[in-house]
């Protein structure tokens, strides 16, 4: 019997069928998927294959893995070798980020960008907490909005408070796969339950003496919208650990250094100190943000080149 992956706890995972059965499912044995070294072989999102254990107390079995279209995924935080699958076979991604309480950082947003960018789901940028806002706070947004839209991103300021914003994201969602992240205490858990009707997910305010959000979400899960399409929320991501990208291939992943790159002299250029460098001349001459080239610089340094 063909399932979707909706939750996973772990060792067990909440699956539904087509038809709208739902079961508690758990996998037969390990898998081991195209070679991928994850910390959890079944994810949120996959297509399943299971076989009914219990009847009356709804349990299967989980014994085939179908191919992903894609997947998202993060450094692991107990093994950094590992990495941790976030979601399968999503269609967009929406990363919720605030200028205030909690602040997100751009290195945070551009390396969620990139791995985005590597696994070729397009990504959509909500900055959120809007109401809270002053002129500080409105012209670092409005010089994030000019930075990414230019280089194909969609940037949307919304507050949950407020409810603005709100219709431009679900018309967004419409009939979509999103994957639903960002630090803890953007506004996620708040978020959905400004769009589902009946569902009260935990919300915390953000701790005070450290500015950063408190844990709210502790499994990933998916959710049916009611005007067609799903979302997967997902715990708060304090850290995002990029793996299986090489410093050579980093830059393939900035869209705006992208298409400029055989313009470079040397194939092998990591647009540091190289002659005949294509990206720093853009750099130079204001065609690429100075900001977006110190991220492309900090994420280059902290990939370990003898994992590859």
């Amino acid at each position: 019997m063909k399932a979707k992956v909706y939750k996973s706890t772990g060792s067990w995972y909440v699956v539904k069928t087509s038809s709208g059965e739902v079961w508690n499912a758990r996998m037969k044995g390990i898998f081991k998927i195209d070679g991928i070294t994850s910390t959890n072989p079944v994810a949120v999102g996959d297509n399943v294959e299971i076989e009914i254990e219990n009847d009356v107390e709804r349990t299967a079995i989980i014994h085939a893995i179908d191919d992903r279209k894609n997947y998202i995924n993060r450094q692991s935080p107990s093994q950094k070798m590992h990495h941790h699958i976030i979601a399968a076979n999503i269609d967009q991604s929406l990363l919720i980020a605030t200028l205030k309480e909690p602040k997100t950082s751009q290195g945070f947003i551009d390396r969620f960008l990139v791995a985005c960018e590597a696994y070729h789901v397009p990504a959509i940028l909500v900055l959120n907490k809007a109401d809270l806002y002053r002129k500080k706070e409105m012209d670092k947004y409005e010089e994030w909005k000019k930075m990414y839209e230019e280089i194909g991103y969609t940037v949307i300021l919304a507050s949950i408070v407020q409810q603005t914003g709100i219709e431009e994201i679900k018309e967004k969602l419409h009939n979509k796969v999103t994957l639903l992240s960002g630090h803890s205490g953007v506004g996620k858990s708040s978020f959905i339950n400004s769009i589902f009707s009946g569902l009260q997910l935990k919300t915390q305010d953000v701790s005070g003496w450290s500015g950063k959000g408190m844990h709210t979400t502790t499994f990933a899960e998916m959710y049916d919208l009611e005007f067609g399409g799903q979302i997967i929320d997902t715990p708060g991501i304090r850290e995002f650990g990029l793996v299986d990208i090489s410093k050579q291939e980093l830059s393939h992943y900035f869209p705006e250094m992208r298409n400029r790159l055989q313009d470079c002299q040397f194939n092998n250029c990591q647009h540091i100190n190289e002659p005949g460098c294509a990206i720093k001349k853009a750099l130079v001459e204001g065609e690429i943000y100075e900001d977006r080239y110190i991220s492309y610089l900090k994420i280059l340094d902290t990939i370990e080149e003898n994992a590859y």
